[in-house]
């Protein structure tokens, strides 16, 4: 599924690097615990949080993920924006709350990717 599929699906709104919006991703993971994305995610594309701060995209390059999708109507700060756009990752928002985010990009294809413990 294309980075812009993702964002159709949502209504999402691109707020970084729409250049990159035709990437493709195979998998998610959501969560506001950054430590639980470093812990147990493994090989996934999008993270998918309503944690609005740089930490979140650090998360992100240190699992090479693509797309940092923000839930409940979060709005990137210009410092992730500025981290995003250096590292190519593409921030989207969504007025969707988390799980139902989660259930709409599950029900369409977008896997889970692996977990490890």
């Amino acid at each position: 599924m294309k980075i812009s599929r993702v964002a159709e699906l949502l209504g999402a709104q691109v707020r970084c690097c729409s250049e990159k919006s035709d990437a493709e991703v195979c998998s998610a993971c959501g969560s506001d615990m950054m430590s639980d994305v470093l812990a147990f995610a493994k090989n996934q594309d999008v993270l998918i949080s309503g944690l609005c701060n740089p930490q979140t995209v650090r998360t992100a390059v240190m699992l090479d993920m693509k797309c940092i999708l923000l839930v409940r109507g979060k709005i990137p700060t210009p410092d992730m924006i500025t981290l995003a756009r250096t590292n190519d990752i593409v921030l989207l928002s969504t007025m969707y709350k988390m799980y139902t985010t989660c259930g709409i990009l599950y029900e369409k294809g977008l896997g889970s990717g692996e977990y490890h413990e």
